[in-house]
């Protein structure tokens, strides 16, 4: 499943640089997160870099985009091509 930052978000800045996938970017009030491109890190890392950085614990997972952890890792896939076996 993709990740979704609240409306608690203080725009920081912590999350940005550390998402692998380029996922996060400014929204018109606070930041959010392209459900296209959030793996969950799955794929880079063990857990969700965002959700380890950010001083307000506002990123949650989507309660719209519920993937597996396959469908993650193929989207992984897709969006690095470089990863590929």
């Amino acid at each position: 499943m993709a990740l979704f930052i609240t409306d608690q978000c203080t725009n920081c800045d912590m999350c940005v640089p550390e998402c692998p996938n380029q996922a996060i970017f400014e929204g018109e009030k606070f930041y959010e997160i392209d459900v296209e491109r959030c793996t969950e890190c799955v794929g880079f890392y063990e857990h969700q870099t965002c959700v380890n950085v950010c001083p307000i614990e506002c990123i949650e997972p989507h309660p719209e985009y519920r993937e597996t952890h396959a469908k993650l890792l193929e989207k992984f896939h897709g969006l690095n091509l470089f990863h590929r076996s």
